[in-house]
C-alpha cells in the first residue's frame, strides 16, 4: 500500500468515526464511555494522519 492511499484510508476512517460520533450524540441512550471512545479512535487516526503529512518527503 502506497503512502498515500494509506493517508487517504486514514482519513475516511476519521470521517466515517465523525458520523459516528454524531449520530451516537443523537441518539437516546448511547453511553458516554462509547462516545469516548468514539472521539478517542478518531484522535489517534487525526495524530497519525498529522504524522504522515508532515514527514519529509524521501
Amino acid at each position: 500500500m502506497s503512502l498515500s492511499s494509506h493517508l487517504q484510508e486514514l482519513k475516511r476512517k476519521h470521517e466515517s468515526l465523525e458520523h459516528a460520533v454524531e449520530e451516537a450524540h443523537r441518539a437516546p441512550g448511547v453511553d458516554g464511555l462509547q462516545i469516548a471512545e468514539l472521539k478517542k479512535q478518531k484522535l489517534r487516526l487525526k495524530e497519525e494522519i498529522s504524522r504522515i503529512e508532515t514527514q519529509p518527503a524521501h
